[in-house]
């Protein structure tokens, strides 16, 4: 019992090098709980995640095939819908991420940079206008947002 507390508490670890950018280091201590549970979902998502920050979307998008065919699909795990979303730079955004913005946090973000890929900036706008930054990467993207609106 303790040793598989203590596994499971490296995957919270492993979150937390992610958080800081430790990709390379998140996915150290994540592979000993992997070896140990090759479908945890949650396992699984934070390697494709760390995988997608180092590498490319495909690269991650595999990670979650692999689990996705052993376990059924994406449909009713609203993380993994909204990070094949993001892998896959932009697909079925308009169709996924909607209905996500006020679950994960991340959703509203990208479906921000969905809308500003795509020159749609008033989206943009409306999407990011009651938001008050809390990261780095928040007020970068609302400034980005507003810089836009004003060109």
């Amino acid at each position: 019992y303790a040793s598989n507390t203590i596994r499971s508490i490296q995957v919270y670890v492993a979150m937390c090098y992610y958080k800081l950018d430790y990709y390379d280091v998140s996915l150290d201590i994540l592979q000993p709980y992997l070896q140990m549970d090759s479908e945890s979902m949650t396992a699984v998502n934070l390697k494709a995640c760390n995988n997608f920050k180092l590498y490319d979307g495909k690269t991650a998008e595999k990670e979650i095939k692999i689990v996705l065919d052993k376990l059924g699909s994406a449909n009713d795990n609203f993380i993994i819908k909204h990070n094949l979303v993001v892998f896959r730079n932009g697909e079925n955004a308009l169709q996924v991420l909607p209905p996500l913005v006020d679950v994960i946090p991340e959703a509203r973000l990208n479906l921000v940079i969905y809308h500003l890929r795509n020159d749609e900036v008033e989206e943009a706008y409306n999407l990011m206008e009651a938001i008050e930054p809390t990261s780095p990467q928040d007020y970068i993207l609302k400034a980005v947002v507003n810089a836009s609106l004003g060109q």
